[in-house]
């Protein structure tokens, strides 16, 4: 999630990306999964028949550890946020509300794009945002709660909605196919859920978009995962140090200006916890045990006592911690004030940026040759003229009337 560079009124989610060396891009492979056992054991010392023996290897090669599902809720997601983004843009208007020719790409009619200077990222106003759901901590305690769930959904401009996409299909469809569209979607919108409270709580100014609380919660739930099935896997040393290291690359991003790294880390965390309840496994035996008639039956318990209990921690945890972080929310409170140096986890100011951009955001509208200007922050309007030379722009307009 980040702040818009002109105005910090927009907050957009960085995506997870799989790649040290492309932070910014949909490009790299996905987040590597070990791979399983995938071959049945037999008991030592059988001395049968050659057509048991080539029946029981038909079957060993028939045989697999576990169901593999054609992923079709993941596309799904990604033409949601597609559809949503194009309504938003049609909604948005901007040759409606700014002067003819300074939107971006006006060819495009009232799909066309704010003015650079107010969103780099190729998209609508931070106005439209708010108008479709983004989430507004101010609305969300006086009863627009739904916004933590609707801001995940929405895209603050093309550059966004293809990075956070395109992660999305990599890391997702993998996730699908292998655990099923009932887990993975819970896992994709609670831990999206996770990331907007955890964002709401430490930033409650501007307004914040993006799916990338939801995509660093896949991340956490492959960590998870790992760890809880851990006896199943083979390379998976290996594994849990990728994942460990692309994780801390991402969330190293989010200390840079403009980016919400507490939507980041607020998904990770619910995503990991949840990785824990929804992604366990059987222990390997006992699925071989149930497969072969003639595996000993050695096993009664189909998970391990340490699944059983990472399973019920993570429960309370994950339960617990929404419940006391929804309460703290709708009483109007911010935990900087309770912790003074948890800002730094979403901004380190240094010479290059500073991390306190004052929230700055206007409505305008065209009325002859005269330009009517309404500051959103603390609703102060003006009607300007419009000089065909040496006309300031909207953007350092609306700076000076919301001083």
């Amino acid at each position: 999630m980040g702040r818009d560079p002109s105005s910090a009124t927009l907050e957009v989610k960085i995506h997870p990306s799989r790649d040290d060396a492309a932070v910014h891009h949909g490009q790299g492979s996905s987040p590597p999964i070990p791979p399983r056992h995938s071959q049945r054991t037999s008991p030592a010392g059988s001395s049968s028949s050659s057509s048991n023996a080539t029946s029981r290897n038909r079957e060993d090669r028939e045989f697999s550890l576990f169901r593999r599902w054609i992923p079709w809720l993941v596309p799904c997601f990604v033409v949601a946020n597609v559809v949503l983004f194009i309504i938003t843009m049609y909604v948005n208007d901007c040759p409606k509300h700014l002067f003819r020719g300074s939107c971006v790409a006006s060819f495009l009619g009232r799909f066309s794009f704010q003015p650079l200077k107010e969103n780099p990222l190729l998209g609508p106003s931070s106005y439209t945002l708010e108008k479709m759901g983004a989430l507004v901590v101010d609305r969300v305690i006086h009863g627009e709660a739904w916004r933590l769930l609707s801001c995940m959904w929405l895209h603050g401009g093309v550059v966004h909605i293809l990075a956070n996409m395109l992660s999305l299909v990599f890391i997702g469809i993998r996730l699908e196919q292998e655990f099923g569209f009932v887990r993975i979607g819970f896992l994709y919108v609670i831990s999206g859920f996770g990331g907007s409270l955890l964002s709401a709580l430490f930033i409650q100014s501007g307004i914040s978009v993006g799916a990338s609380g939801a995509l660093f919660g896949l991340l956490g739930g492959m960590l998870s995962e790992i760890l809880i099935n851990w006896t199943i896997y083979a390379n998976k040393v290996a594994a849990l140090l990728t994942l460990i290291v692309i994780t801390l690359i991402n969330l190293a991003v989010g200390i840079l200006p403009h980016v919400d790294n507490f939507a980041h880390i607020g998904g990770f965390l619910s995503g990991f916890f949840l990785g824990f309840v929804f992604l366990i496994r059987p222990q390997f035996k006992w699925i071989v045990q149930r497969n072969s008639p003639s595996a000993p039956s050695s096993l009664k318990n189909r998970h391990k006592p340490y699944q059983y209990i990472l399973w019920i921690i993570s429960f309370l945890l994950l339960t617990s911690g929404y419940i006391i972080g929804l309460i703290f929310l709708l009483r109007g409170v911010n935990l900087n004030d309770h912790c003074s140096w948890c800002r730094y986890l979403s901004c380190v100011p240094t010479s290059l940026w500073r991390c306190d951009a004052k929230q700055v955001y206007c409505e305008t509208s065209q009325i002859g040759n005269r330009l009517n200007i309404t500051c959103l922050s603390n609703g102060r309007s003006e009607l300007v003229d419009m000089p065909n030379v040496g006309f300031p722009s909207p953007l350092e307009l609306c700076s000076q009337l919301c001083r």
